[in-house]
């Protein structure tokens, strides 16, 4: 379990932070643009839940929060070996695999698109959204780092799956679909 007793320790005064390993790493460092990424994402999915009503897909979101922080602590901890372990969290198929059980599962009773949706409808939707393009974000940091340093196959598999899901929560919170704000190409160019 984690305790946290203080706050602040100063140790970053100096524009670095560490990692699981106790290594230390500039702030701006990609591996931290990609934690911060994942953190924000985080914090939108938590404002978009303050928009919803109760139910199922409230815990499921409140379960993503917590997946999110894995995939923080994953990201946090450098290196090339995956395998979880009592003393290191690794995001693993599993969490991918429940993400697309409830994006299926949501995706039932949405009548299928007839254009691209834009980002609103109800207020619910909107925050959905809003924690949608933030989750994209988050997911081109992690490719980013990627890049640069050896990733979990499983983590960006993950955050790929979870955008999908909250575009998909999205229209179940637009009736459903039937509220959502369709894209009419071209429609502001005639006078």
């Amino acid at each position: 379990m984690v305790k946290l007793n203080k706050i602040y320790t100063r140790t970053g005064d100096d524009g670095t932070t560490g990692l699981v390993d106790g290594s230390r790493v500039a702030k701006h460092d990609a591996r931290m643009d990609a934690i911060g990424a994942v953190d924000e994402a985080n914090s939108a999915i938590g404002l978009a839940i303050c928009a919803m009503d109760g139910g199922e897909w409230r815990d499921a979101l409140v379960r993503v929060q917590n997946d999110l922080f894995d995939l923080g602590a994953d990201l946090a901890t450098p290196g090339d070996d995956f395998t979880p372990g009592e003393m290191t969290l690794r995001v693993v198929p599993e969490q991918a695999t429940w993400i697309e059980g409830r994006i299926d599962a949501a995706n039932e009773n949405i009548a299928p698109l007839t254009s691209f949706v834009l980002p609103g409808g109800s207020e619910a939707a909107a925050r959905l959204h809003v924690a949608r393009a933030t989750v994209r974000r988050a997911e081109r940091a992690i490719t980013a780092l990627a890049a640069k340093e050896p990733v979990n196959p499983a983590a960006l598999t993950y955050v790929n799956r979870l955008s999908d899901l909250l575009f998909v929560l999205a229209r179940g919170a637009n009736a459903g679909g039937a509220h959502d704000v369709l894209w009419v190409p071209g429609a502001s160019r005639a006078g």
